[in-house]
């Protein structure tokens, strides 16, 4: 059986549609901002459970343990550089996911219509004694 060449072009653009038209639904089944408004309560609960699961992990306990282990033997010298090389790592590691779930937090915040935090973290030693829980203490005495 043999094909027009505008059979073929037909056929082309035909599929071109419908890979398209699956792309569009993919990216609408995976926009996560939006399953995320129309689902906040469960959201909310993958991130809390999300950041328990982080939060007990103790990640940083076992990259100490591996630093010990890994260093064993080694000079002295060595054994501080690499000490400090590793703690560069885990501590950008950990910041970088902090970073994520503060991140997710925030889009799960716009999501629900709460306000967002600035992304950063409040530096306890900058603020005044009165707004601190210690200050608070001190105060209640």
């Amino acid at each position: 059986m043999a094909e027009t060449t505008a059979d073929v072009r037909k056929d082309i653009e035909l599929t071109r549609t419908r890979i398209s038209d699956t792309l569009q639904e993919l990216e609408q089944k995976m926009n996560v901002t939006q399953i995320v408004k129309n689902n906040p309560w469960p959201a909310l609960a993958i991130a809390v459970g999300a950041g328990v699961l982080l939060s007990g992990s103790r990640a940083d306990v076992k990259a100490a343990t591996a630093t010990v282990a890994a260093t064993k033997g080694a000079s002295s010298r060595v054994g501080t550089v690499l000490d400090e090389l590793v703690a560069q790592v885990v501590s950008g590691f950990q910041s970088a996911i902090e970073h994520k779930i503060d991140g997710l937090a925030n889009d799960v915040k716009r999501a629900i219509g709460a306000p967002v935090s600035s992304g950063s973290r409040p530096n306890l030693a900058e603020m005044p004694a009165e707004t601190t829980i210690s200050g608070l203490a001190a105060r209640a005495d």
